[in-house]
């Protein structure tokens, strides 16, 4: 198994984990939590495979994807209460998550001759659009949307994987830096409120 398929399926049972602690901290039923689950689990990989014409997409050839988001699910239930706090623990699993979808889509994009600043827009599609369905799902504002610096983590990921893999570095390096890269970033904007900048002003 290449290791980016083994990057995909860990990636899947993390963003499988942060839906179903989103739906639970919106009180649905145990179907609606496997269904974010799910939905955040697979939505980016989705649409990427479907943008760059791998068909069936992978969660549709191998039953290894829905097997992880199942047990992910179990496990996000079953862990509840001792996984304390639900809005850190999302925010672990949704960054580590972020983190390694931004490398699966890179390197698939890569693998498919796409140009490399289409592959960094094919790493951030793979790791926040999953949460956008989520998001949708349970009716709050996307997170890429706000202020909070979200996408672009997944973007400066990108870019890194980009410009190591040109100058010829190690791919488990590659891999590391860039994980480590989504995480610091979004780990620091989140500690220190660090925002994009918007037109609107509270009104007083």
């Amino acid at each position: 198994m290449e290791v980016v398929t083994i990057l995909d399926i860990i990636g899947t049972g993390f963003f499988a984990i942060s839906g179903a602690l989103s739906a639970m901290n919106k009180r649905l039923d145990l179907f609606g939590v496997f269904i974010i689950a799910g939905a955040t689990a697979i939505g980016g990989g989705t649409i990427r495979d479907l943008l760059i014409g791998d068909q069936p997409v992978a969660w549709i050839r191998s039953l290894v994807y829905p097997t992880t988001i199942f047990v992910g699910y179990i496990l996000a239930i079953l862990f509840r209460e001792k996984l304390g706090y639900l809005r850190r623990t999302f925010f672990i699993f949704d960054t580590i998550g972020l983190a390694i979808f931004t490398i699966v889509g890179v390197e698939k994009g890569l693998n498919f001759g796409i140009d490399p600043f289409l592959c960094v827009m094919l790493g951030m599609m793979t790791g926040t659009f999953g949460g956008v369905t989520r998001d949708i799902l349970i009716n709050d504002v996307p997170l890429i949307f706000h202020k909070e610096i979200y996408a672009l983590a997944s973007v400066s990921g990108g870019l890194l994987f980009i410009l190591l893999y040109k100058i010829g570095i190690e791919d488990n390096i590659i891999y590391i830096s860039t994980v480590l890269t989504v995480i610091i970033i979004r780990t620091i904007v989140v500690r220190y409120n660090i925002s994009l900048p918007t037109i609107y002003h509270d009104k007083k």
